[in-house]
């Protein structure tokens, strides 16, 4: 039949052939690329961190794939191979803003003499909360930078005590849902016209000046400012009755941390800061041997600056306003005076309720006066005595020592520091000179390019949020030589170098010569904040220092207190250090997974990348009955 010959031609038939052998083709293809497509998700280090995305709901899983940014509503309380997983509750909302070692309450059971109940005074291990900090209802992530420096959001740290107590001074307003910083203060005519006059005294343009400390900050308006010339400011101030002054300036993306000249050194090493900075910081200065100026003198470089203003500066114009008496007020700076002459520093300026004095660039002169004088206080302390200790370290009435140099001209330490933003990568005296033996020229060249190249790992591999401006406020725990803080220099963020006491070389003092800022802290307690300050924490190797010492559960709590909501995570480490960290965290309301290290899989050594969901607590009648009591008690105890 012709239908039949036309069916079975040979045409025909080598047609359907060449259209299964394309379809063949086409489905090898297909399933080729989809295994690659799986085989490439598959792989860790693979995936990146977003940003658009909302972490709401409840706890998210935590797995060693990619990150989950959806919403989950349960937790599995056990993993595959049948490991239970301990499932961390929320705290009572009494405890939001919970400081572990700065307790109200705690601080109650040490003396007062010389305000010592309120430096730091940490829980014991059958003390420590095995609970997960909240946040306040309606929680919202921080304006960015630099609008932050201006606003917060009042949800955020709702208090208003302040935008009463220091209305006159301009401190914080209170603007609905937001509270407003219009940078006044203690200054008259506000902080940008105090800082411009101070310019007019020293060089605060031309990068000379690049660290600084501020006593007794307030609200950190001082520090706020500064950042705008390129001055980095560590400003501090205790948890007193002036409620969440610090958790404000955390909030507004400015470095800042709990502390308090009483009878510990400052937690920073010696010849640290360009300048400090006291404006009404009511720090009795002329009191006690002098002693808190002396830990002035400790910390500032050769060639520092010390600023005070307010009382008791130029007493005789100013006086009826100070409502103090002319003797009282006389007495004091006479004193002043005198303690900087002992201490060898010069009076550079006097201008209006301000004054200058300058710290000498070695102690060639001073030394020479301690020995015409042996009587003459205070003494310079023993060279044996190490000047960068400051771990709970008691505060000396001697002066530290400047290291030996050869003439009156020559700088002690090592030499100069290069102006900013050359002090970044110039090596910095302390290496140069000699002082850590482990640490040479080349050593610190490499480190320095290891971390830009790891940096750049983490934003094009791991949280590509990091180089757009996401977060602000970035905690290092193990900051080495500072190499990932001066990675991400040109970002709008500030890096806390932590330096653990246990770390096998003190480098703090070279963090701070390349103009960074940090702090000594020991990771089996509490650091000196509130909860919810900081955006991102890098961990080096911080797990696998303290687990002999403390235990992990611990320190991984501790990062969540002082983590935001949607705040990340990244813990560099040991494998099967890791791999314990992500079974903790599984309870905790993260997001994990485990990535390769930077030099590929086969790296012994991997890298943890986290996200803190967003949940907030609720409050309850016993909760609010309990913060109040608590607020009660120390309104009635408060000095």
């Amino acid at each position: 039949m012709p239908g039949k010959d036309k069916l079975g031609s040979t045409k025909v038939q080598n047609i359907d052939s060449t259209r299964q052998k394309r379809v063949t083709w086409l489905l090898v293809v297909a399933g080729l690329c989809c295994a690659s497509y799986i085989l490439g998700s598959w792989k860790p280090g693979a995936s990146s961190l977003g940003s658009s995305q909302s972490l709401s709901g409840a706890a998210v899983a935590c797995t060693n794939g990619t990150l989950d940014f959806g919403a989950h509503h349960g937790l599995a309380s056990s993993l595959k191979d049948g490991t239970q997983v301990k499932q961390f509750k929320p705290c009572d909302m009494k405890y939001s803003e919970y400081t572990p070692c700065e307790d109200p309450i705690r601080s109650l059971k040490f003396p007062r003499e010389r305000l010592y109940y309120r430096e730091r005074h940490c829980p014991e291990k059958k003390e420590l909360l095995q609970c997960l900090i909240p946040a306040p209802p309606g929680y919202k992530n921080p304006f960015k930078w630099p609008i932050s420096r201006d606003f917060a959001w009042y949800a955020n740290t709702p208090h208003k005590e302040l935008t009463v107590e220091k209305a006159i001074q301009k401190w914080v307003q209170f603007q609905g849902e937001k509270l407003y910083f219009p940078g006044g203060g203690t200054y008259p005519g506000g902080a940008d016209k105090y800082i411009e006059d101070i310019a007019a005294l020293i060089p605060l343009n031309d990068g000379s000046i690049r660290t600084a400390i501020d006593t007794g900050c307030g609200v950190a308006s001082w520090g706020a400012y500064l950042l705008k010339k390129n001055v980095l400011t560590m400003s501090f101030a205790p948890r007193d009755t002036h409620v969440s002054q610090i958790q404000f300036a955390l909030e507004r993306g400015v470095p800042a941390i709990l502390g308090i000249m009483a009878v510990n050194r400052l937690p920073y090493p010696a010849r640290a800061f360009d300048m400090a900075h006291c404006s009404r910081c009511l720090i009795p200065w002329n009191k006690l041997d002098n002693v808190y100026l002396i830990e002035v003198d400790r910390v500032l470089r050769p060639g520092g600056y010390w600023i005070l203003s307010g009382p008791p500066i130029n007493w005789k114009k100013y006086y009826r306003g100070w409502e103090r008496t002319e003797e009282d007020l006389k007495a004091e700076q006479d004193s002043i005076e005198d303690a900087a002459i002992r201490l060898c520093w010069k009076k550079i300026a006097e201008q209006g309720n301000l004054a200058i004095w300058q710290k000498p660039l070695n102690h060639i002169e001073c030394n020479e006066i301690h020995k015409q004088n042996t009587k003459s206080r205070p003494r310079i302390c023993s060279k044996n005595e190490n000047p960068d200790s400051a771990w709970y370290r008691k505060m000396e009435t001697c002066i530290t020592p400047l290291p030996d140099v050869k003439d009156n001209t020559e700088i002690a330490g090592g030499g100069p520091l290069a102006k900013w933003p050359a002090r970044l990568t110039a090596t910095p005296p302390r290496i140069l000179s000699g002082s850590l033996s482990k640490i040479t020229f080349e050593s610190f060249a490499k480190d320095t390019e290891l971390w830009v190249k790891r940096v750049t790992y983490y934003k094009t591999h791991l949280i590509l949020p990091l180089g757009h401006g996401r977060y602000r406020n970035i905690m290092d725990m193990n900051a080495g030589l500072g190499g990932f803080a001066a990675a991400l220099v040109k970002e709008p963020v500030w890096v806390m170098n932590a330096m653990p006491p246990e770390a096998k070389d003190n480098t703090l003092g070279v963090i701070y010569e390349r103009g960074l800022i940090g702090t000594y802290q020991d990771w089996c307690e509490a650091f000196s904040t509130y909860p919810r300050t900081y955006d991102l924490i890098h961990a080096n190797g911080v797990l696998s220092m303290y687990q002999d010492r403390c235990e992990i559960v611990d320190i991984l709590l501790e990062m969540d207190r002082i983590l935001r909501p949607e705040g990340a995570v990244l813990m560099r480490d040991e494998v099967d250090v890791l791999n314990k960290a992500m079974t903790i965290t599984q309870g905790m309301r993260w997001e994990c997974r485990l990535a390769d290290h930077e030099d590929g899989p086969f790296n012994l050594e991997k890298i943890l990348v986290c996200v803190k969901t967003y949940w907030v607590g609720e409050y309850t009648a016993a909760s609010s009955d309990s913060a109040k009591s608590d607020t009660t008690e120390k309104e009635e105890t408060a000095e």
